[in-house]
């Protein structure tokens, strides 16, 4: 793993990729804070070594670098999930060069479903912690050189960041919800029980990203903040027809109030 993570990372700094001090992984609907990168420098997927491809509609699969908040950042425009048959060593990967390249913190956004009776489509969810039902991404051997055989996940979220988030918010109007975010592997929308399960076993949200991302992050001493956008409800009685459209429509509505959260939260590093 570290062998090719190192490969990438040369290939990227090689080209023109030097020293981010942050990095953003956008999720379903919310691509367009990329546009607010000055002086991109916009690399496709496809074209840096050992990097996987993303499969889903609005994941476009670019990595950009520039300038965002006044300080130099690079963006993954689409992530990759489990359920487009993507191996725990692919996903972690790409966190791990972010890492390589010189990151000290990961912001992280996604599309969830809201299963908290007191959520409405729309909100934006502060993450404070999170349940993992999908594989750990570090299974299998541990190499002492990225991250310790068990990590600690006391403090996944970091507490700093998201006071400050919550700060930035009051300052500029927008309301912000509190919450665990529960990943599970999709594709599939949930069931009815299953809402109700999530709800029961204290998650806020659910989606099919995030975790496995911030579990690697963690695993190499980064810090990090997420988000969440309600796109559904998974409430009973509040439950509707489903489709990816309609969720990344929901996530569209919302992404400029995100981009301001994001924005003041990178200038303060």
């Amino acid at each position: 793993m570290l062998e090719k993570v190192i490969k990438t990372t040369q290939f990227l700094k090689s080209n023109g990729i030097i020293d981010p001090v942050a990095g953003i992984v956008l999720g379903t609907g919310l691509g367009g804070l990329a546009a607010k990168i000055e002086n991109p420098l916009i690399i496709d997927y496809r074209d840096i070594p050992n990097f996987p491809v993303s499969t889903v509609e609005g994941h476009e699969g670019r990595l950009i670098y520039g300038d965002f908040g006044g300080r130099k950042i690079v963006a993954m425009k689409g992530r990759f999930h489990y359920y487009e048959g993507y191996s725990p060593e692919q996903i972690a990967l790409p966190v791990r060069v972010l890492k390589y390249l010189g990151i000290k913190s990961l912001f992280l956004s996604n599309a969830a479903g809201g299963v908290n009776p007191s959520f409405e489509i729309g909100d934006i969810m502060i993450i404070t912690d999170h349940i993992n039902l999908m594989p750990n991404p570090l299974a299998g051997s541990n190499d002492e050189r990225i991250g310790p055989r068990f990590p600690d996940m006391s403090a996944s979220y970091d507490i700093n960041l998201i006071n400050k988030a919550i700060e930035i918010a009051g300052q500029n109007g927008i309301r912000v919800r509190k919450g665990v975010y529960l990943g599970t592997t999709g594709p599939t929308f949930e069931t009815p029980a299953e809402y109700r399960y999530f709800r029961v076993i204290g998650a806020d949200s659910v989606g099919m990203s995030t975790v496995p991302e911030v579990i690697v992050a963690r695993h190499m001493g980064l810090s990090c903040f997420a988000v969440s956008i309600i796109t559904d409800l998974g409430v009973e009685g509040k439950i509707e027809y489903t489709t990816h459209r309609s969720v990344q429509a929901e996530a569209a509505k919302a992404e400029a109030r995100m981009t301001v959260i994001m924005t003041g939260l990178i200038s303060s590093l």
